[in-house]
């Protein structure tokens, strides 16, 4: 796969992802391993190493990215439905259907925000299995930023497309532009095909880069008023965590995952998910009240970056693995 790290195109990587992923699998399915107490992988990427964990009675952990395989499907299917007619979800039924399985077979089901694991509860995932841990930032690049700027720039890191709701953003910046006309926005990612349609309405409109190294991105953030992230879907996305450890208030949805670290009001805003207008009042509050965005990123900072570094992400991983295999050893498995 490293030569197709390396390409523009986004839609290309995950292709050659899925079609090298049976190569893997049956490289796997032919692994004798030394012991191990613990297959951990990739909600959908578990199935031939949870094979082999089976036979050594190994502990399955699976690592849910994303939310439940059919509100993950179903509210992708929607938006493309709504604003791309005929445009379907990029990824095969084949791999929710892996999906499904990996989240059937797991001991233990890694979820990163609260609306993941709200996603598993609701569509039949039994409690006990769910374990909920954020991820982390790297504070030796993400840094609080020194002042709440003069210009109103506003940041939204993640790939172009319809699922992380770029087409509520931009209408929302729209209004936000009337209010404050001298508004930025800038958006970091590589569009996705499903955004076809609304790409050559909004291109110009914002300050678009294609990819950013993390050192630069870091500055970027820095110097921004506000982290905005209004997805219809996500695990938790990264880049949240990552403004927060630059200390900026944080705009987004439930559904972006930014629930399980952002108190409305507190670190930031939480918005409705599909709803521009709301979106677009938050933008314009968090510009124009400087002395509670000042506040509300100094919190984002504190709730966001301390004692939550990948260190910590990893120490949280260890000791849910620990006691799992613990809980497992006193009922006699």
């Amino acid at each position: 796969m490293k030569p197709f790290y390396h390409q523009p195109s986004l839609g290309l990587r995950e292709k050659m992802a899925l079609n090298f992923l049976p190569v893997w699998a049956a490289w796997v399915k032919r692994q004798e391993p030394p012991p191990f107490d613990v297959a951990y992988a990739c909600m959908g990427q578990g199935g031939e190493l949870f094979g082999v964990a089976e036979r050594t009675g190994a502990l399955k952990v699976v690592d849910a990215s994303s939310s439940h395989p059919t509100s993950f499907y179903g509210f992708w299917q929607r938006e493309c439905d709504i604003w791309n007619p005929g445009s379907k979800v990029a990824l095969p039924r084949w791999l929710f259907t892996r999906c499904n399985q990996d989240l059937e077979r797991a001991d233990v089901i890694l979820c990163p925000s609260k609306f993941v694991r709200d996603s598993m509860l609701y569509n039949g995932i039994p409690e006990s299995k769910c374990v909920l841990n954020p991820y982390g930032v790297d504070v030796s690049i993400f840094k609080p930023r020194t002042a709440v700027p003069e210009k109103p720039r506003f940041v939204c890191v993640g790939t172009i497309c319809l699922r992380k709701g770029h087409q509520y953003l931009f209408r929302a910046f729209e209004k936000v532009r009337k209010v404050l006309p001298a508004a930025e926005l800038i958006c970091a990612g590589s569009y996705y095909p499903d955004f076809s349609r609304e790409r050559k309405r909004w291109e110009g409109t914002f300050t678009h880069y294609d990819h950013l190294p993390q050192t630069e991105l870091a500055k970027i953030l820095q110097e921004a008023t506000a982290f905005v992230f209004p997805s219809n879907e996500e695990g938790f996305a990264r880049a949240i965590v990552e403004a927060m450890g630059s200390g900026l208030p944080i705009i987004a949805t439930h559904e972006s995952g930014a629930t399980t670290l952002v108190d409305d009001g507190v670190q930031g805003l939480i918005v409705r998910a599909r709803d521009a207008a709301q979106l677009a009042e938050a933008m314009i509050k968090v510009a124009t009240e400087r002395e509670s965005n000042q506040k509300m990123g100094e919190a984002a900072f504190v709730r966001g970056a301390k004692n939550n570094t990948w260190n910590d992400f990893s120490d949280r991983l260890i000791r849910i693995c620990q006691q799992q295999i613990e809980q497992r050893q006193l009922r006699g498995k």
